[in-house]
């Protein structure tokens, strides 16, 4: 018999306040839905702290189509009656928390959960969210493309700042980092590459030929980091003269030119780690995909995504993002002069320790450009928009900011702090304030120089005088 359309429509609320009368009432309220970020207000969620991701993919290029499960361990900052994930397109089949169906609901990017029983403050609790569909690109307020990449021989997924949630649910908010395992199925001839390590790979016995790639990353990861490179490339595993394990794919059509600088990814890594203390994760490497596919690179979290084959200088920012950003992550995307103005800074150093401009030639340089240059449109603390937190003032007006404290502090604390603030810091959040106080309190004496810069290079609008 049809069911009456009054019913279909009145369904969701008929279930939920029969789930309500049969536990007596729900105590606990719903978890914000977004956190309040200065840029993406809507994007993350409160209430609860993930912990722990275990995503299950499958994706075929031909079709387009992902399958996913996400397995979600997390834990309730207060009593919750509800709580969101951010998901974007896809369909979802089914959703349960600790093994009880749970009523789901969707409405733009948040998916809405209401358990079965009130979650309670302290309480860790797991959520599986079963979902499919043709994941979706989202473009950023500045125009360039993230979330779920058609690439020509697969996909690549890319996450900075609100792609992740394209092709998984989560709390995609760099204040909430988590461990990971990542596990894809991909048809026969085309892999999958991710995050951390893979500890597994095993063929279809129906014939098919379809492998599943497991990847595991024991440290904690903000989701912008998270990746996945689909399509046909050619691997390698090594390791440094220190032992740390590299991991490298590279799209054969890449593969000789980028050779030569790839072969240098030891070197780099222990300039780094003799710059910025020990590497803080359990593995590094590279993907590098076809020319095209994406129009920058990204930091992903043990392994930087290059498009096409990457120049000496991008490779040593991009790994030193694994300092600065990916183990010390901005408290909110306001905070990414932190990540950029570091990672600049590091290629300025490069150069002044391999026979090239000091860094003090470098600043000067950008010291002698116009009023009018965009590098001084804006104070690398605060781009006036989402669309700007990517622009020229966060990086190299970021990288001079820590130029100007270099030249207060002087190189010995200047180079002590390089190391103490990723290893006071490691796999936190920090915030710009949290920065400043930082390089104050372990300069005692210098407060008031360094307040000026703060005033005129981080915070003050237009060239300092």
């Amino acid at each position: 018999m049809r069911t009456p359309r009054v019913l279909v429509t009145l369904w969701p609320l008929l279930a939920l306040l029969a789930l309500t009368a049969c536990h007596g009432g729900v105590h606990g309220t719903p978890g914000r839905s977004g956190l309040r970020d200065p840029y993406f207000p809507r994007l993350g969620n409160g209430g609860y702290d993930v912990a722990h991701y275990d995503l299950g993919l499958a994706y075929d290029p031909d079709t387009h189509r992902l399958t996913g499960t996400a397995d979600i361990t997390a834990k309730a900052g207060k009593d919750l009656s509800a709580f969101n994930f951010d998901l974007t397109g896809m369909t979802v089949k089914s959703v349960t928390v600790d093994g009880e169906e749970a009523v789901a609901s969707r409405a733009g990017h948040e998916l809405t959960i209401r358990p079965h029983d009130e979650l309670r403050r302290g309480d860790t609790f797991r959520t599986v969210v079963r979902y499919s569909g043709e994941p979706v690109t989202i473009t950023d307020p500045d125009g360039s493309k993230e979330g779920w990449l058609r690439t020509a021989d697969g996909a690549l997924g890319l996450g900075e700042p609100t792609g992740s949630m394209a092709w998984f649910p989560g709390n995609h908010h760099p204040s909430d980092k988590a461990t990971y395992d990542i596990t894809v199925t991909v048809p026969k001839g085309v892999q999958a590459v991710s995050n951390g390590e893979l500890t597994r790979t095993s063929t279809a016995t129906d014939g098919s030929g379809a492998t599943t790639y497991a990847w595991h990353v024991p440290q904690p990861m903000a989701s912008y980091l998270a990746t996945v490179a689909i399509g046909e490339f050619r691997t390698s595993s090594s390791t440094t003269p220190s032992g740390l394990p590299v991991h490298t794919a590279v799209d054969p059509r890449e593969e000789a030119a980028s050779a030569k600088v790839l072969a240098r990814l030891p070197e780099v890594v222990a300039w780094e780690t003799k710059r910025f203390g020990p590497y803080p994760f359990s593995s590094t490497g590279a993907i590098v995909d076809r020319e095209g596919d994406a129009g920058y690179a990204l930091e992903t979290q043990n392994r930087p995504v290059f498009p096409g084959a990457p120049g000496l200088g991008l490779l040593v920012h991009e790994l030193a993002h694994q300092w600065y950003g990916d183990s010390v992550t901005p408290r909110s995307w306001r905070d990414m002069w932190l990540n950029e103005g570091f990672a600049t800074y590091a290629e300025w150093l490069w150069d002044e320790d391999h026979d090239g401009d000091t860094a003090q030639d470098t600043f000067d340089t950008l010291r002698a450009t116009s009023a009018s240059d965009g590098i001084w449109s804006f104070p690398p603390a605060e781009p006036p928009s989402a669309a700007h937190i990517s622009d020229a003032p966060v990086y190299e007006r970021g990288a001079m900011v820590l130029h100007r404290v270099r030249q207060i502090i002087g190189d010995p604390d200047f180079f002590s702090l390089l190391k103490s603030w990723p290893r006071e810091h490691k796999y936190g959040n920090a915030d710009t304030d949290d920065f400043t106080a930082y390089v104050e309190k372990r300069n005692p004496g210098k407060e008031e120089a360094l307040a000026g810069v703060w005033k005129d290079w981080l915070y003050g609008n237009g060239k300092p005088k």
